[in-house]
């Protein structure tokens, strides 16, 4: 049944607990200087609670559950989706190309099941389709190559498979890493000094490659994937939180933009 209990761990072993605080204080203090940094790394100790919910989401979207199913997780960072993804009865097998947390996600495989390697999205390493459903979340957007990778999540879905991504995009008003109001399209040199009036550091910057929903609908289509845009989940939008929210509204209404980009396509 699609949204099925996927059950809540207890707890994970103090060891991996403290390698998932110590791995996202770098990300959220360290790289990003997000001031609520300390909130962010507690709900990443039981990220498996949120991942529950977005199972949930990819299976009404699948329109079946995910029992059953041979689920390959681009970019899993420390492994939630994993967890809850082999609870519901997936066979999971997550890559990541960040050595830390794919450790960290092996290290809750060993508790959980399934398998993780650290690999790059550009160059997945298994035969062509042998995965019924291809999950990426918040990673297309820092993959070296875009279009390789997508192509690489195309052929290792299996016929009638499918690729499921979920990006930011780039003519949102936010952005989702940093937390922070952002001018949609903002050329590079103009972000930089951006960030620095707003007293965040920018390297993590040239990490970001955002992509624009045409630009991203194009990419499937040549990889031979048929992508269908997901809708908004509703509920309110951290730009609303502006002060320009009126005018951002407006802007979302008459050119249909959302802060995300989530596809569904088949192969």
């Amino acid at each position: 049944m699609i949204g099925a209990d996927t059950g809540r761990l207890s707890g994970w072993p103090e060891a991996v607990r403290a390698d998932i605080a110590a791995y996202y204080t770098r990300y959220y203090r360290d790289t990003l200087r997000i001031p609520s940094w300390e909130a962010l790394v507690a709900a990443r100790l039981d990220e498996e609670a949120g991942e529950a919910a977005h199972l949930h989401r990819v299976e009404e979207a699948l329109g079946r559950a995910v029992s059953g199913l041979a689920v390959l997780n681009v970019g899993c960072g420390t492994g939630g989706f994993n967890v809850v993804a082999r609870r519901a009865g997936a066979r999971v097998c997550g890559i990541d190309a960040d050595f830390d947390a794919a450790g960290v996600s092996a290290a809750k495989a060993r508790q959980a099941g399934g398998s993780v390697l650290a690999a790059a999205g550009e160059r997945l390493p298994f035969r062509d389709g042998v995965f019924d459903l291809v999950h990426c979340f918040s990673t297309l957007e820092h993959v070296n190559d875009g279009a390789a990778t997508i192509a690489e999540m195309v052929r290792v879905a299996r016929p009638g498979g499918a690729v499921y991504v979920h990006t930011p995009s780039a003519l949102a008003c936010y952005e989702t890493h940093y937390k922070v109001f952002w001018p949609p399209l903002l050329p590079r040199p103009l972000a930089r000094l951006y960030l620095r009036l707003r007293g965040r550091p920018t390297a993590f910057l040239e990490t970001l490659r955002l992509l624009t929903p045409g630009r991203l609908d194009g990419l499937f289509a040549r990889a031979g994937a048929r992508p269908v845009r997901l809708p908004p989940p509703g509920g309110p939008l951290r730009e609303s939180g502006s002060p320009l929210w009126p005018l951002v509204r407006l802007y979302y209404r008459l050119f249909g933009v959302t802060t995300y980009l989530e596809v569904l396509a088949r192969r």
